[in-house]
C-alpha cells in the first residue's frame, strides 16, 4: 500500500503546471486530493481528469488569507483533514534592475513567499493539534542567490527557504516533517518563452516524480538535478566578484542563444 493511501494532501496551483502534475501522481498512490486555484476552469478541468478518485476543489487566491483558509477548511469538510501541504502556487516574471519596479517585487513577494505563510495558516494549527503532518514548499535553485532579471522571484524563493528553516527546527518536535523543494528549470507555463535556453530543463512528469519521491521520504531539502544544484551552490561559496562574473558570463551566453 502506499504511503499515501487516504492521506489528505492540499495542493495550491493544483490546476496547472506541476502542481497538476503532483495532484495526478499522489492521485495515482491513493491519496485523497485537495486543490485550490485562482482558475476555475483549470480546477474543472483537472475534477475531470481525476474522475473516480477522491478530489475536492476550490477557488482560492493565496494572497487572501481569509478567504484561503476558508476555502481549506471548507475542502477539509468534504474530505478530512490535511496531513500534506504542498504550497506550490508562485509566479515567475523578469523583474530588472533596468527597469526596476518596487510593485514587480512586491507581488512575487505577495504570491511567492506571503501565499506560502498563508498556505501554512490554514493548516498548520490542526496539525499541531494531531502532532502530527508535513508541510512542503516549492522554491526554487534560484533560491540560492540573486540573478539577473530574476529578481523578485530569487529574493521571495530565498525568503521562502529561510521560512521554512525556521519552521523545520520548531515543529520537529511536534511530530511535523518540514519539506523545501529546489528543483532547477521545470518545462511549464512559467518557462515556455525562454525554454530553448535553458540547460539542465526537466520535464513535469520527472520533476514530480522526483518531488513526490521527495515527500514520502520526510527529506528537510530536496534539490535536483545534482549537477545542476552543485553548480549554483558553488556561485554561494566562491568569492562575490567570481561568482558575479560567472552569473553574467552564463546569462550572456544564453541570451545569446
Amino acid at each position: 500500500m502506499s504511503s499515501f493511501a487516504n492521506q489528505v494532501i492540499l495542493i495550491t496551483g493544483a490546476g496547472q503546471g506541476i502542481g497538476r502534475e503532483l495532484a495526478r501522481q499522489f492521485a495515482a498512490e491513493g491519496a485523497k486530493i485537495a486543490g485550490v486555484d485562482v482558475d476555475a476552469d483549470a480546477l474543472k478541468s483537472l475534477e475531470s481528469e481525476l474522475a473516480g478518485k477522491p478530489i475536492a476543489c476550490a477557488v482560492g487566491d493565496v494572497t487572501d488569507r481569509a478567504a484561503l483558509v476558508a476555502a481549506v477548511h471548507s475542502l477539509e469538510q468534504r474530505l478530512a483533514p490535511v496531513d500534506v501541504l504542498i504550497a506550490n502556487a508562485g509566479i515567475g516574471r523578469e523583474t530588472s534592475a533596468l527597469s526596476f519596479s518596487a510593485e514587480a517585487i512586491e507581488k512575487h513577494i505577495r504570491v511567492n513567499l506571503i501565499g506560502v505563510a498563508n498556505s501554512v495558516e490554514a493548516v498548520l494549527p490542526g496539525m499541531l493539534e494531531r502532532k502530527q503532518g508535513q508541510l512542503v514548499a516549492l522554491s526554487s535553485m534560484a533560491s540560492y542567490r540573486g540573478l539577473p532579471k530574476m529578481l523578485g522571484y530569487c529574493a521571495s524563493k530565498a525568503g521562502v527557504n529561510a521560512l521554512f528553516d525556521g519552521l523545520r527546527v520548531e515543529l520537529k518536535p511536534q511530530g511535523i516533517a518540514v519539506t523545501v523543494i529546489c528543483p532547477c528549470w521545470i518545462r511549464t507555463a512559467m518557462t515556455a518563452n525562454i525554454a530553448g535556453r535553458l540547460d539542465d530543463l526537466l520535464e513535469v512528469d520527472d520533476a514530480g516524480r522526483r518531488i513526490v519521491a521527495a515527500v514520502r521520504a520526510r527529506r528537510p531539502y530536496a534539490t535536483f538535478p545534482a549537477q545542476s544544484a552543485f553548480r549554483i551552490r558553488l556561485l554561494r561559496w566562491l568569492p562575490a566578484r567570481l561568482s558575479d562574473w560567472l552569473v553574467e558570463r552564463h546569462f550572456r551566453r544564453m541570451m545569446a542563444q
